[in-house]
């Protein structure tokens, strides 16, 4: 009798289990679009997984990792304070992602501006209507020269410090000057035919003709015919997995920067989202006379401003109103306004760092090609200009 009620006992606990390995399972996998996307998820998370179990940390509802909750569990005076160490963790750790929705552009400014969407009746159809949206009043952005720039941040930037020369600069030295690469290397565009596309997310592929890693090897392109030394980091940083794709991404900086020295500019290359008032998508277009209808295009500026260390950025917000006010002065309405924002987005790894959102999911791969060629170009006359 009491090995039969033994037997059973056993069968409910393998039972209990196995159904909450399944859970488990169910849950890693939730977010991955592919057979491979999963079993990756499973393999990433399972260590993790056995550790905290060996923990007794199954049931944490904060995001301490196993190797904090090992620390904090040698001292019973930080175990009892958990919660605190917790959000302290949380705030010095976490590198803001650009929005709350996957594919969708950073939050706008606190302080309202105004752009104006003029028709662009010439643009190619792609079933997205298409719009070039240009500032009309300084009011609630910092002007300089034909630089407008969208300051969300508590800094106040001195206007006449944006004419300073630039720090980072091209040098002689062997190996790569430009590290071009892709956070969210999935944002992709909208085609006039789909010919086989196949999405991985909402305006997501991992399909290089379709996403942002065709712009940066027009770019890489442009760039290497200057005489500029270029590497190109295809990898899709946001695939299977969007959360963490900054945290990824930075440790493929850190890897590159180790490895080549050389490198003085990196470009970290996304695209858009763009909607009007009535939730309705549309594209952002210039028209550039002789070359045809490009995607208008944004340097985002991050900043010391989520508490992340930081103390260089104004030079990179030096190095995008140089960019900005070159290439105003040759495509008038390419250049949206520059966002300086409070994310940092990875960009204190050098001096030359900038985030570029090249279109909106409307345009066309061929638009937002054009525009990475475009700016590619007038990059190299102000890097060699600066460089002389």
């Amino acid at each position: 009798m009491k090995v039969v009620l033994l037997r059973d006992i056993l069968r409910r606990l393998e039972a209990v289990a196995l159904a909450a390995g399944v859970v488990w399972a169910v849950t890693v996998t939730a977010g991955s679009d592919t057979a491979a996307g999963a079993w990756q998820a499973l393999r990433e998370a399972a260590p993790v997984g056995m550790l905290r179990w060996e923990l007794g940390d199954l049931r944490a509802k904060d995001t301490l990792s196993p190797a904090a909750v090992m620390t904090i569990g040698e001292s019973p005076l930080l175990l009892a304070a958990r919660p605190a160490v917790a959000e302290l963790w949380s705030t010095e750790r976490a590198e803001p992602e650009e929005s709350s929705q996957p594919g969708q552009a950073p939050s706008q400014a606190t302080v309202p501006v105004e752009e104006t969407p003029l028709a662009a009746p010439n643009a190619p159809d792609n079933g997205v209507a298409a719009r070039t949206l240009v500032p009309t009043d300084p009011s609630g952005y910092t002007v300089s020269g034909r630089v407008y720039i969208s300051n969300s941040t508590s800094h106040t930037v001195d206007v006449s410090a944006l004419a300073d020369p630039f720090d980072a600069e091209l040098t002689g030295d062997a190996g790569p000057q430009v590290l071009i690469l892709h956070t969210h290397g999935s944002e992709a565009y909208t085609p006039a035919d789909s010919d086989g596309i196949v999405w991985s997310g909402d305006h997501r592929t991992t399909d290089a003709r379709y996403n942002v890693v065709r712009v940066g090897d027009a770019m890489a392109d442009v760039l290497s015919q200057a005489g500029i030394s270029v590497l190109h980091d295809r990898t899709l940083y946001d695939y299977p997995s969007y959360s963490g794709a900054y945290d990824r991404s930075l440790s493929a900086i850190q890897s590159y920067l180790a490895q080549y020295p050389s490198i003085h500019f990196i470009l970290d290359v996304h695209r858009d989202a763009i909607e009007d008032s009535q939730g309705n998508e549309y594209k952002v277009v210039s028209t550039v006379e002789g070359e045809g209808t490009s995607a208008q295009m944004t340097l985002v500026v991050g900043s010391d401003g989520s508490g992340l260390t930081h103390p260089d950025w104004m030079e990179n917000l030096k190095l995008a109103a140089a960019l900005q006010e070159d290439l105003l002065t040759e495509h008038p309405t390419l250049m949206r306004p520059i966002l300086l924002r409070n994310s940092r987005y990875n960009q204190h790894a050098t001096t030359g760092s900038l985030l570029l959102e090249v279109g909106a999911a409307g345009n066309s791969p061929e638009e937002a090609e054009l525009a990475g060629r475009l700016f590619a170009e007038r990059m190299a006359e102000v890097l060699e200009a600066r460089s002389k």
